[in-house]
C-alpha cells in the first residue's frame, strides 16, 4: 500500500482568538499521534496545523489507506489452569478464547513458554490492519475530545432535537485522503471536500478541495484565506514594519497582540490611521493600552521614543477603496480616547490625598481588612526600611510614598484600566508638583510585576516595594493563604522573587530574618489599628466602638512559626532563580545551606565556591568536610570548638591544629572584607594536615577526654572551612 497525504479540516464559527494557536497545534498534534499508535500514519509522517478564525485543519503526510497486519502474541493463562488431564480446553480458557474472538479449535495451535515457574499458554495470530474510515474516526473524536477549551458551548444540531458540545458551532468537515473523501462524521457532519473561504473576499462559493495537498493554495486562490497561522502572522508582521517605516516612525513590539490579531483575520491588511494630536496630552500609557485592548490597534511612536497621533489597523479586507475602512476607524478611536482625556481630566480634580479616607472602603482581603487599614501598615514599614537604608530624610520620602501609593485604585482611569495602577498614580502626583521620587515610588512599588521586569527606580521605591511584598506575604502566611502546586491566586511566589531580586540586585544591607521579624513586629502593634481606627471614625458616621470591633474581626495573630516558614519558602524560591540561572544545583545548595542572611552577598559566595571547585584540592576537602560532618551528626551532645592544646597526642591532630590557627585570621579577614574567593582557596593549604588527620588519627577513641577534644578540633575545622559555604556539599 502506497501511503498517501490526508488532509482534515473542521469548518466553525468565530473561534477564541487568545486560544486558536493553542487549540490548532492540539487538534493538529492529537491527530497525528493518534493515527501513528494505529500504524496508519508512517513513522516519518509530518503533520502541519493550519488555523483561522473559522477553522482548525491538519495536514498528514504518509498515511496508508490500511494499517500493516501485525503479528500479536497474548498471553493466556497458566497450562495448569487452561488445559485439563487430557489436554483439552477447560471453561476458563474456552471464555477466554471467546474474548479474544477466536474459536476453541485454536487450542491446539497454542505455544507453551515458561514463565517464572510455571508454564504458560499463548496465542499467536495475525490480526489485520485497522481502515483508514476506522481509525480516522476515532483519532478525529479523540482530538475533539482532548482540546484545551475551557468552556465549551452546548448547541443543537439541523435536526432540531439533538444537541452537541463543542467550543463554537461546526458548519463544515473535510476528511481527504489525497483525493478521496475518508466516510468519517463528527459533531452531527458527514465528512465531504467543501469548504467557505473568507466571508466577503471570496471568488468562488462553496470551495471544493481537489486534493489534501491543494488545500492552502486552494483556499488563498480561490477562498482569499491564508491558512497557515504563521504565513499569516508573517506577513502581518511585514505590513506593520513597512507601514511603520512608510510613517518615518516605530512600531511597538507586542508579540502577544500581533498572535490575537493574526487570530482575528484570515486576509489580513494593513492600514494607517490618524486620531487628533490633541489626545496626545493625555498619558501616552493610556492611549495605548486604550488601543491594543479595546481597538487591537498597533499605536506608533516618534524618534523619541513618544506616542505619534498615527496607529496601524489591521484590517480583514482589501477593498479598493480603503477611505471607508479607515474613517470608521478613525471615528471609533477618536470616540475611546475621548473617553481616557474624560477620565484623566476628571481624576485630576482631586487630588491623591483626598482619596486615602476613600481607601477605607475597599477590601483588601476579607480576613484582613480593607486597603485602608493595610496601607496604615505598610506606610511603617516602608518608614522603618527607609531608616535602615538612608536615615530620617529617606524614610520620611519612603512614608509618605507608602501612604499615596493604592489611591489611584480609585480614580476613574484604573477603574477603566487596572493594569495602569501605579503608573496613573505618577502621574497625577506629578500633575500635583510632588517631587519625583515620591511619584517615581508610587509606580514603582509594584515592582518587579513579572519576570525580567525592571525594579524601583531610587531608594524610595525600593522601601515602599519592599514594605508592600513583605506585608502581603506574612499576613497571607499568617492566614493559610500558602501557593499550593500551580496555584497561587495571590501571586506569592511573585512577590518572594520581587524581594529577592530587588535585595540582590539593589545590594541591599539588610538581614532577612530581622527584616521579617521587624516586619511582623509592626504588623502585630495594636497601637496602629488603634490610631486607624480614631482616624477613620473621624472621618465616617460609624462610631468608634464599631469601627474597633471591625479592625479588631480582621487583624490576626501571627504564629511564631510565620516567620520560619516564609523564611523557608523565600529561600526556596531563590534556590529556583539561582538554578534557572545557570548555578548548578551543588553550588546553590552549598551557599544556601548557610541561610546567608544579607542576600546581597550571595552572588559573591556563589562565584567563590565555583572558583573554589576548580582547584585541584577541592574534591579532596570536599570530601573531608562531609566526612567531618558525619562524624559530628552522630554525637548526641553539643560539640565545643575550644580545643584543649594538652591534649593533642598525636603529631597529626597538631599538624591540623596549628594550620588552623595560622589559617584563622586570614580566613575571617578576607570572610569580613567579603572576599569570599580568597577566604576559599585559603583553605586548600589545609588538604594535607587533614589527609593525614583522617589517615593517622582515631577520633572515636575511648578515652572521652581526648575524643571530646578531637570532636572539638573537626567542629573547629568545620566553622573555618564553612564560612562562605557548606563546601560539603559539593561532595559527589
Amino acid at each position: 500500500m502506497i501511503p498517501r497525504n490526508l488532509l482534515i479540516e473542521l469548518l466553525v464559527e468565530e473561534l477564541p482568538p487568545k486560544s486558536l494557536h493553542k487549540l490548532s497545534s492540539h487538534f493538529a498534534e492529537s491527530l497525528l499521534n493518534s493515527l501513528k499508535s494505529q500504524n496508519l500514519a508512517m513513522p516519518d509522517a509530518v503533520v502541519t496545523a493550519y488555523a483561522t478564525p473559522r477553522r482548525l485543519a491538519a495536514h498528514i503526510t504518509h498515511v496508508l489507506v490500511q494499517a500493516p497486519d501485525q503479528a500479536v502474541t497474548t498471553k493466556l493463562m497458566p497450562v495448569s489452569v487452561g488445559l485439563d488431564q487430557e489436554g483439552r480446553a477447560t471453561p476458563a480458557l474456552v471464555k477466554k478464547l471467546s474474548s479474544l474472538g477466536v474459536e476453541a479449535f485454536v487450542v491446539s495451535q497454542l505455544t507453551r513458554a515458561m514463565e517464572g515457574k510455571s508454564e504458560t499458554l499463548f496465542l499467536e495470530r495475525v490480526v489485520p490492519g485497522i481502515v483508514l474510515a476506522d481509525g480516522l474516526q476515532q483519532a478525529i473524536n479523540d482530538a475533539i475530545a482532548q482540546l484545551p477549551i475551557p468552556k465549551v458551548m452546548t448547541y443543537q444540531l439541523a435536526d432540531g432535537w439533538e444537541s452537541v458540545n463543542f467550543v463554537r458551532p461546526a458548519h463544515g468537515l473535510i476528511a481527504l485522503h489525497d483525493a478521496e473523501v475518508v466516510p468519517v462524521s463528527v459533531l452531527g457532519l458527514i465528512a465531504s471536500n467543501v469548504t467557505q473561504g473568507h466571508r466577503f473576499e471570496a471568488s468562488i462559493h462553496p470551495i471544493v478541495i481537489r486534493e489534501a495537498d491543494s488545500y492552502s493554495q486552494q483556499l488563498e486562490t480561490e477562498g482569499a484565506v491564508i491558512a497557515s497561522f504563521t504565513e499569516r502572522r508573517t506577513r502581518i508582521s511585514n505590513q506593520l514594519s513597512a507601514a511603520a517605516a512608510k510613517e518615518n516612525l516605530q512600531l511597538i513590539q507586542d508579540e502577544a497582540l500581533l498572535d490575537e490579531v493574526t487570530a482575528l483575520v484570515e486576509h489580513p491588511n494593513v492600514l494607517i490611521g490618524k486620531f487628533p494630536s490633541e489626545f496626545l496630552e493625555v498619558p501616552q500609557e493610556c492611549l495605548i493600552l486604550t488601543m491594543k485592548a479595546n481597538q487591537k490597534y498597533f499605536p506608533l511612536l516618534d524618534s523619541d521614543g513618544k506616542l505619534a497621533n498615527t496607529f496601524l489597523i489591521v484590517a480583514n479586507i482589501c477593498p479598493a477603496d480603503t477611505h471607508f475602512v479607515v474613517d470608521g476607524n478613525e471615528r471609533v478611536v477618536r470616540s475611546r480616547l475621548a473617553d481616557a482625556k474624560f477620565f484623566f481630566d476628571q481624576d485630576r480634580k482631586n487630588t491623591l490625598a483626598s482619596r486615602i479616607p476613600g481607601l477605607d472602603k475597599v477590601v483588601y482581603h476579607h480576613q484582613l481588612g480593607t486597603q485602608g487599614l493595610r496601607i496604615e501598615y505598610v506606610r511603617i514599614i516602608a518608614c522603618d526600611i527607609g531608616q535602615m537604608l538612608g536615615g530620617n530624610i529617606l524614610a520620611e520620602q519612603a512614608e509618605q510614598a507608602a501612604r499615596l501609593a493604592k489611591t489611584d485604585l480609585l480614580t476613574d482611569m484604573v477603574g477603566e484600566f487596572p493594569e495602569l495602577q501605579g503608573i496613573m498614580g505618577r502621574y497625577y502626583a506629578q500633575h500635583e508638583g510632588l517631587s519625583d521620587a515620591i511619584a517615581y515610588a508610587i509606580e514603582d512599588h509594584y515592582k518587579p510585576r513579572f519576570s525580567g521586569d525592571s525594579l524601583p527606580r531610587n531608594l524610595v521605591g525600593v522601601c515602599v516595594a519592599l514594605a508592600d511584598k513583605l506585608e502581603t506575604l506574612i499576613n497571607l502566611f499568617a492566614i493559610g493563604q500558602l501557593p499550593t502546586g500551580d496555584k497561587d491566586p495571590f501571586a506569592l511566589r511573585r512577590h518572594a522573587l520581587g524581594v529577592i531580586r530587588i535585595l540582590i540586585e539593589k545590594d541591599l544591607p539588610l538581614e532577612m530574618n530581622r527584616l521579617l521579624e521587624r516586619v511582623i513586629e509592626i504588623l502585630q502593634d495594636e497601637r496602629i489599628a488603634e490610631q486607624w481606627a480614631q482616624r477613620t471614625v473621624a472621618e465616617t458616621p460609624t462610631t468608634y466602638a464599631e469601627e474597633k470591633a471591625h479592625q479588631k474581626n480582621v487583624r490576626h495573630e501571627i504564629s511564631a512559626e510565620v516567620s520560619g516558614q516564609l523564611s523557608d519558602f523565600i529561600y526556596d524560591r531563590l534556590a529556583v532563580s539561582l538554578r534557572e540561572q545557570g548555578y548548578s544545583a551543588q553550588e546553590v545548595d552549598a551557599v544556601l545551606a548557610l541561610h546567608p542572611q544579607h542576600l546581597n552577598d550571595i552572588p559573591k559566595r556563589l562565584a567563590a565556591i565555583r572558583a573554589f571547585a576548580a582547584l585541584p584540592e577541592a574534591a579532596s576537602l570536599a570530601a573531608a568536610n562531609k566526612r567531618v560532618s558525619n562524624i559530628l551528626k552522630k554525637v548526641s551532645a553539643a560539640i565545643s570548638s575550644q580545643v584543649d592544646v594538652e591534649l593533642l597526642q598525636a603529631p597529626a591532630e597538631q599538624a591540623l591544629y596549628q594550620a588552623l590557627i595560622e589559617l584563622k585570621d586570614k580566613v575571617d579577614k578576607a570572610f569580613h572584607e567579603k572576599d569570599y574567593t580568597v577566604a576559599l582557596q585559603i583553605l586548600a593549604a589545609l588538604k594535607a594536615p587533614v589527609d593525614a588527620f583522617f589517615d593517622h588519627v582515631m577520633v572515636n577513641t575511648d578515652d572521652d577526654m581526648l575524643r571530646n577534644n578531637r570532636l572539638a578540633l573537626l567542629k573547629k575545622l568545620q566553622l573555618v572551612m564553612n564560612r562562605v559555604a557548606d563546601i560539603s556539599r559539593l561532595a559527589s
